[in-house]
């Protein structure tokens, strides 16, 4: 076939824009018809009503509009899906990016498309791409066997078997899609890319995401956080069971993002049912955050008691249901219902069910529903299922109305009315367990979207590490070709970031080694110093309890023999002598790399033990106080810590101190692999670490973190023109406290001025926006004036080369220089960062913002609101 790729003198478009992937206008079909899946997307692009223009490029095909070449094109395509030889992908875009389309979908085998992608500035979802459907418009460039519906559903995939697999179970299920993308093998734009308009894509209520390989794993977190902030995001992972480690970080990095994490197919369907459909109920308070609380009615005892086990043991809570609603569901309910969670209601009564569901949905101590029907005879089922439809349809709009969920069992007989209540918007299942399921993962999402808006205490476990004794540490082990630290230098190591050890001497000789356990207190350990033992304990070279220079002298006898026979040809540094630590509970805190996500930071059970007991909790640095204690609590040994009968408490502070310590490591210095502390042994008066073992990686590589860190070297400080000083730093978590408490004291009409809304007091979730900031997608700067803020400023990203400002500052710290002072550090960090412009919004009224703007150089202009001004600079 002679490819369509004739180069064309006309102007170029000025690049890729997201816009042209996700809503394209005009579309060219590139295709091979020796190709089998030519045929398959010219079918599927023709029959899916697109409302832009269809163009067949090259080879014609039915129902587009044919041209030879793009130079025939009155307009340059703004997406093109190539179905082409692996030859023929490099020219073709070529011939793109001349005639000025930036966005492809590359279905089958292209070997170098990044290279492509990076040489030609065209951005292509591939290689063996699913390809994309936006059922709104009528587009459908996929390998899909039929076309999916329009919905409110997304999905990012991988796989083109599974993409296939949910959208004949959507169609079933009568589930509409926003957006269908295959991502293929991840070569160029990927996750980000698609979670990032996901998360402004207003038609868009919840997204899945299927998982293999992630590309650039700051950008996926940064992207996943930013679309889990508005809507349901859940994703799946296959192929990675018995992997534990890679698993776990897998699921410590969807959680930073505020993403659901499901295992398996049946699992993934259930959560699109469900979050497709419906959102949690809006419930006061620490209970009603949980959201777990769930309230199970049916037509038979036995259904609803399988409910309740599942509830039970899927962690939720079945609700209690309070005297006073007792006495109203008397009134309203049949004689013979069960009085208490589950709900049966008595034979030939299944009419009822969407009654109970409705009473149930308004207590304020139910979270959700799951309202339960089986066969019964002598019953019209359609009644009960119309019946209850209409009671759902009130409720699961994220309002006060708890969330009603369906069960209706059955198959021959019941397949026609979960049908029709799916056609109705209910989020229905065929077994109770499902819709338990269901409302669990409501549970989890509210959960997530909870922990997102909770807003950590002003308390800042401040790390002040030595670094350079560090560097001197690492630098002296290059200089002799290790990469491994010895057990001495990397206790050294963690005390110089103020993690608590063990006292101890390094001994060279057996005489020193007496020296030293004189000085430290008998009784001792005595150790091999080696680089290369990494469990001491397996080969002898550990001694505890040696309370005299005899014991001492004899252990090391014995360990240099059992060595000889256990390890011929080691060569050990010398003797570790520390002294004897109390019984105390042993913990392991853990520095590895995952290939996906980076470096993550483990905590758990401690000893020798460790590696065969599964209880590790992971997350990734960096971590804060209240992160770190959190992580502490997903462990099992946890439960310990607080004191249970003969274990003695143990300081939680403390081992978040040592974690955050831990993390602060992992930042400073990238060229390390890996670290091991194991014992940290905890007591009620405090703790250290007894062994500890820090890997080096290689000469010249470093690790990347997945989460960008806290970045106090922009710090400054500021003198306003009348002397006064603060100093102006990145906001932080823990400034939530302070900046409530700065909005409350702005005067009324700035706080307008600044947030369109006469605003006192600012909600939770909105202080959690503003201060547990993404630093890659925004900066905002506080200043500091002793324990109080005077003023923030802050630039948004805007995905095109710009950014959006805003400002605020205290009445008491104005025409002092602050704003000026700030606005030039937003320029700077812009600058830093590539942008070309940064703007904003001004109330017309807003007088003094306008003047102020305009001096130091901004343009204005109205907007389309003749309320509004649109304030700009070129940088």
């Amino acid at each position: 076939m002679a490819l369509p790729v004739t180069l064309s003198g006309r102007s170029l478009a000025p690049g890729f824009q997201d816009t042209h992937l996700f809503a394209p206008r005009r579309v060219a079909l590139m295709a091979d018809p020796a190709i089998a899946a030519s045929a398959v997307l010219a079918r599927n692009l023709a029959a899916g009503g697109f409302r832009g223009a269809l163009h067949a490029v090259g080879a014609p095909w039915a129902g587009m509009d044919h041209a030879p070449d793009l130079a025939a094109l009155a307009e340059a395509p703004h997406l093109a899906v190539l179905s082409l030889p692996p030859d023929g992908i490099g020219p073709a875009m070529d011939a793109l990016a001349a005639r000025g389309c930036f966005a492809a979908v590359v279905p089958g085998p292209a070997p170098g498309l990044a290279a492509h992608c990076a040489r030609t500035g065209v951005r292509a979802m591939g290689e063996h791409s699913f390809g994309i459907c936006i059922p709104p418009l009528g587009l459908n460039a996929s390998l899909s066997h039929m076309a999916p519906r329009p919905g409110r559903l997304a999905l990012l995939c991988q796989s083109s078997a599974l993409a296939r697999a949910v959208i004949d179970w959507a169609e079933g299920e009568a589930v509409g899609f926003s957006l269908i993308a295959g991502i293929g093998t991840n070569a160029d734009y990927g996750f980000a890319g698609g979670l990032d308009w996901l998360a402004r894509d207003a038609p868009t209520g919840a997204v899945l995401l299927d998982l293999r390989r992630i590309k650039n794993r700051r950008m996926f977190i940064s992207a996943a956080r930013a679309t889990a902030r508005t809507r349901p995001v859940v994703a799946q992972r296959p192929g990675h069971a018995g992997r534990d480690v890679a698993d776990a970080v897998m699921g410590a990095a969807l959680r930073r993002a505020g993403v659901l994490r499901v295992q398996g197919l049946e699992e993934f369907l259930s959560a699109a049912e469900t979050l497709g459909r419906v959102k949690p109920s809006l419930r006061p308070g620490a209970e009603g955050a949980r959201g777990d609380r769930i309230a199970v009615v049916s037509n038979g005892l036995g259904p609803g008691q399988m409910a309740a086990d599942a509830a039970l043991r899927g962690g939720a809570r079945l609700a209690v249901i309070p005297p006073e609603a007792r006495t109203l569901l008397d009134l309203a309910l049949p004689e013979g219902w069960s009085g208490e969670n589950p709900l049966a209601l008595p034979a030939g009564q299944g009419h009822r069910l969407a009654e109970a569901a409705s009473l149930l949905s308004a207590l304020a101590e139910v979270d959700s529903v799951v309202a339960i029907h089986a066969p019964a005879p002598d019953e019209d089922p359609e009644v009960a299922a119309a019946a209850l439809a209409a009671a759902a349809a009130s409720t699961g709009k994220g309002g006060r109305a708890a969330p009603v969920l369906a069960a209706w069992l059955g198959q021959y007989s019941a397949g026609a009315q979960r049908r029709a209540l799916a056609e109705r918007g209910v989020a229905v299942f065929t077994t109770p367990e499902a819709a338990v399921q269901g409302a669990l993962h409501l549970a989890q999402h509210r959960r997530n979207r909870a922990a997102a808006a909770e807003l950590p205490s002003a308390e800042v476990l401040e790390v002040t590490p030595d670094r350079a004794r560090v560097s001197a540490l690492f630098a002296a082990a290059r200089a002799e070709g290790r990469v491994q630290l010895d057990e001495a230098e990397s206790l050294a190591v963690l005390s110089a970031y103020g993690v608590p050890v063990i006292p101890h001497r390094a001994a060279a000789t057996l005489d020193e080694a007496v020296e030293a356990a004189a000085e430290l207190g008998w009784p001792v350990v005595l150790k091999v110093l080696s680089d290369a033992l990494p469990a001491k304990t397996e080969v002898g070279a550990v001694a505890l309890d040696l309370r005299d220079a005899a014991a001492l002298r004899d252990a090391a006898a014995a360990m240099e023999a059992g060595l000889a026979a256990a390890r011929p040809g080691l060569r050990p540094r010398g003797w570790m002598v520390q002294r004897q630590a109390p019984p105390g509970r042993e913990l392991r805190l853990r520095l590895g790399d995952d290939p996906m996500f980076g470096p993550w930071i483990g905590f758990g059970r401690g000893g020798t033990a460790a590696p065969i007991e599964a209880d590790e909790s992971h997350d990734l640095p960096p971590l804060n106080r209240a992160l770190a204690l959190a992580m502490i609590g997903r462990t099992r040994v946890s439960r310990l810590l607080d004191g249970w009968r003969d274990h003695l408490p143990v300081s939680r502070e403390g081992l978040a101190e040592a974690l955050v310590g831990l993390s602060q490591f992992a930042v400073d210095f990238p060229e390390v692999e890996a670290a091991v502390v194991n014992p940290l042994r905890a007591r009620p008066e405090g703790m250290e670490v007894l062994d500890a073992r820090i890997t080096l990686r290689p000469p010249g590589e470093t690790g990347f973190l997945a989460i960008p860190p806290y970045p106090a070297s922009l710090a400054r400080p500021f003198t306003t023109k009348d002397g006064r000083g603060v100093v102006v730093r990145p906001i932080r978590p823990e400034d939530a406290e302070g900046v409530a408490a700065f909005v409350r004291r702005v005067p009324a009409e700035d706080v307008r001025y600044r947030f369109f809304n006469p605003l006192r007091e600012l909600p939770p979730a909105q202080l959690a926006r503003l201060t547990q900031i993404d630093y890659d997608r925004e900066m905002a700067f506080a200043a500091i004036a002793g324990d109080s803020i005077a003023g923030t400023a802050r630039l948004v990203l805007d995905g095109q080369e710009g950014g959006e400002f805003a400002l605020l500052i205290d009445a008491a710290w104005k025409r002092g220089g602050l704003a000026r002072h700030m606005m030039g550090r937003l320029m700077d960090w812009a600058r830093g960062r590539g942008l070309r412009r940064i703007h904003g919004q001004v109330l017309a009224e807003n007088a003094g913002m306008l003047r102020f703007v305009q001096a130091i150089g901004f343009a204005t202009r109205r907007s389309e609101d003749p309320e509004i001004l649109e304030a700009s600079l070129e940088l």
